[in-house]
């Protein structure tokens, strides 16, 4: 039995059924649940007989260095996979649990608007989860991390019509965004360290590993650092808790097989895959102990008085998530595992069957209710107490506040002082100055060394302010867009000037970002011309109702701006870390900057402009608040 094909199979099948249910017809219902039930369900029988088969022959960890996408004499991006104990586990829970899901769709969502785009999204997300879990390295991971973000992001948007799904979709959205921080500069930094691109495999020689960190113990600490960032992003630790209920807005299959179950899980994934790296590291353990345990605490108060059931389920299973947090600290990987086990099927049987459980438990109410007497409460202290702690729980510990204020609220006001970036200025200034930048770049050893080290760190904060000024623009969503456009070729630029950067490499950062770029600049045209006066980034306009062809179009350039992995900028944006130094501590977070802020900045001018309720009146629209 060859392994590999088995492991290709895993990740081809779901991506070839999502490629063919694109064109089915979307009253075809039986023939797309059909598709997609059969697809996860021969992948979970073949699944469980090939996980038999490997641990009768001694369950050894399988490495699969699939496909190199780009080498040069001192870098190589490949995608890599790698399977053990670790994969297997959430590979057959996350089959297992995906099988009962759309099983269980294709009832729940028959005659709904949307059916065929539903399936679609979970077997996109099933693809992105099994090239996640099977990840051999940190390229791989985060294509899949990027592919997880994004499906999460379509599926609380189900409701497109309706307001706060797209709202909280794109604060979702954004939240993960910000956790994406940690694993750009992760990478960064094991590039660095490590002088390859290091697999999960290699990871596992403690002793290569120790030597390694005993040389550079800071870079170590960093990366650990950041790898906790990003997976208590992820599994919504805190502080970035409060995203949880806003991801509940999808409908309830979507709400259980992402936010109850699988998804939310892979920050757990993230801590376990790369144990081998930070569990020597005290502060590390510490400092993911302590926001298991912060998280444990508050989401247990948050859950019981939350009003909805849905946000109960969740704030309990990311309560759960705290304990594997703590677990993990702890060493105990295996415990970890068994917990995500039986987290993952009691969320998934709790959510399916919430919808019943309200409808009984409201006829009970009506039927044979009974008053609570406070008399009989006893209080060990003060009423005063317990109120203040009813009330902090009621508004989840203020930590979506937090949020707000701490990182994106600092993001909208830098925006709004840099008021003066219009496209005259752009025109008369910063284009007049990149040329002097081209110049001197090519002035080369003719240009003092000092100004060498200034350079890279100005031309990537004049990027990062493009681009947080294209965040924070309400008005004119080209100008948003020119601005994120133009950012890139100032990150070339500041690259360029930091080290030699080849026309081979940035012709693979830059060839997607001016395909996408162009082609998503001609769309908001057409779109100006047909809506001139429903035209802004103020509000959601709706505008897929009329245009979904457009829409769709956008939102692949919107993608592919951003640099998800369908285009080569993906690759290119690997390239520009691998040409910053390991020293060099401040661009690198600046570009990473960057490339977070402008993804959030690009689904909002995508959502505003095409998804919500639409802006004219002459058909059925929801309200806000419903």
């Amino acid at each position: 039995m060859n392994a590999n094909y088995f492991i290709i199979a895993f990740i081809l099948l779901p991506f070839l059924a999502f490629f063919i249910t694109m064109f089915i017809d979307e009253k075809q219902e039986k023939l797309i649940s059909t598709l997609t039930t059969l697809t996860i369900g021969t992948i979970f029988f073949g699944l469980v007989g090939f996980v038999v088969y490997w641990w009768t022959q001694g369950a050894a960890a399988i490495n699969l260095q699939e496909l190199t996408l780009y080498e040069n004499d001192e870098y190589v991006f490949l995608i890599d996979f790698y399977f053990d104990k670790v994969s297997a586990t959430y590979l057959l829970v996350g089959t297992f649990i995906s099988l009962l899901i759309v099983r269980y769709s294709s009832y729940y969502m028959h005659l709904e608007t949307g059916y065929r785009r539903f399936f679609s999204t979970i077997l996109f997300f099933y693809f992105s989860y099994n090239f996640t879990v099977l990840a051999g390295n940190f390229e791989t991971l985060f294509a899949g991390w990027e592919m997880l973000g994004i499906s999460s992001f379509l599926l609380i948007a189900f409701y497109r019509e309706r307001y706060l799904p797209v709202r909280n979709a794109v604060k979702v959205f954004s939240i993960y965004r910000i956790g994406d921080i940690g694993i750009l500069l992760a990478m960064w930094a094991s590039h660095h360290l490590w002088h390859i691109n290091i697999t999960f495999e290699q990871l596992q020689n403690y002793e290569s590993v120790q030597v390694r960190l005993a040389e550079h113990s800071f870079v170590g600490l960093f990366i650990g650092i950041c790898l906790v960032v990003a997976a208590a992003a992820k599994s919504a630790q805190f502080p970035f808790s409060s995203w949880i209920p806003r991801a509940m807005e999808g409908p309830t299959p979507s709400s259980a097989i992402f936010y109850g179950s699988l998804s939310i899980h892979f920050g757990v994934f993230l801590l376990i895959r790369t144990m081998p790296f930070w569990e020597q590291q005290i502060i590390v353990r510490v400092l993911i102990a302590v926001i298991g345990l912060l998280t444990a605490i508050m989401s247990y108060f948050t859950s019981i008085v939350q009003p909805s059931i849905k946000t109960q389920i969740a704030y309990a299973s990311i309560t759960q998530i705290g304990l594997m947090f703590i677990e993990v600290a702890l060493g105990f990987e295996e415990l970890a595992l068994f917990h995500f086990v039986g987290n993952a099927f009691l969320r998934t049987y709790q959510l399916l069957v919430s919808p019943s459980v309200v409808a009984y438990l409201i006829r009970e109410q009506f039927y044979h209710y009974k008053p609570l007497n406070d008399n009989k409460v006893k209080y060990w202290l003060s009423k005063r107490f317990y109120y203040g702690w009813y009330l902090l729980s009621l508004r989840e510990f203020n930590l979506d506040r937090l949020m707000s204020k701490v990182v994106f609220n600092i993001f909208k006001k830098l925006g709004n002082k840099l008021d003066f970036l219009t496209y005259k200025n752009i025109f008369y200034y910063f284009f007049p100055t990149y040329i002097v930048g081209c110049g001197l770049y090519l002035a080369g050893n003719y240009v003092a060394p000092w100004l060498h080290t200034i350079l890279p760190v100005l031309f990537a904060s004049i990027a990062l302010l493009m681009i947080m000024k294209a965040f924070s623009e309400r008005r004119y969503p080209r100008l948003a867009w020119l601005l994120v456009f133009l950012g890139h070729f100032w990150i070339a630029l500041a690259v360029s000037h930091n080290e030699y950067f080849g026309l081979g490499e940035l012709v693979w950062y830059l060839s997607g970002i001016v395909v996408t770029g162009i082609t998503g600049w001609y769309s908001l045209e057409w779109l100006k011309k047909k809506e001139p006066k429903l035209f802004s980034l103020y509000r959601y306009y709706g505008h897929i109702y009329e245009y979904p062809r457009l829409a769709g179009l956008f939102f692949i350039c919107t993608l592919g701006l951003m640099g998800f992995p369908i285009t080569s900028t993906f690759i290119g944006e690997d390239l520009i870390f691998s040409h910053v130094h390991e020293y060099q501590y401040l661009l690198a977070f600046l570009l990473s900057s960057c490339f977070v802020i402008e993804g959030i900045a690009l689904i909002k001018i995508y959502a505003r402009l095409f998804l919500g309720s639409h802006a004219k009146v002459y058909h059925e629209t929801p309200l806000q608040s419903s």
